[in-house]
């Protein structure tokens, strides 16, 4: 069996200002911008009982998995997803793109033998370098340096 993981539905509360923010701060391509207006509008009606709904697609540069934010897509409160993972392969350079483009993102951290410890990882070791950054409605990332994926990957 081949599945690949498509996208994940991220709960905001200001659909343009979450699309604005994916794309035109951290640099996501708009794959799909699409409403229950457009559908209807293809149809020619509307369905009885049909709820509003907007889906907008977008993907990270280099990714084969999309976000999707939206209305009427996902009863979840915005802000609560916490833990969203990104990789990138030079944590350095990516934490300074993102802070030229205004992105609020944390210092570089590492785990140690006391635990969280600022900073890059002895030797650059691959997923053990770490930042995090919040959307506008406070659903947590995390971008971790990986230089070589792990075998199978």
């Amino acid at each position: 069996m081949n599945l690949k993981f498509e996208a994940v539905v991220i709960p905001v509360s200001d659909v343009d200002r979450a699309k604005e923010f994916y794309e035109k701060v951290m640099g996501f391509r708009v794959d799909v911008d699409y409403s229950s207006a457009t559908y209807e509008e293809a149809l020619g009606f509307r369905y009885p009982g049909a709820t509003a709904y907007r889906i907008v697609q977008l993907t990270p540069p280099g990714s084969e998995c999309s976000i999707q934010i939206g209305k009427g897509i996902t009863k979840a409160t915005p802000g609560t997803y916490q833990g969203l993972y990104l990789i990138t392969s030079d944590i350095e350079n990516t934490r300074a793109e993102l802070l030229a483009r205004g992105v609020k993102i944390s210092e570089v951290f590492h785990f140690g033998p006391k635990g969280q410890t600022p900073g890059i990882a002895p030797g650059r070791a691959d997923y053990n370098s770490f930042m995090t950054f919040s959307d506008p409605d406070g659903n947590g990332w995390l971008i971790q340096e990986v230089k070589k994926r792990a075998p199978g990957r």
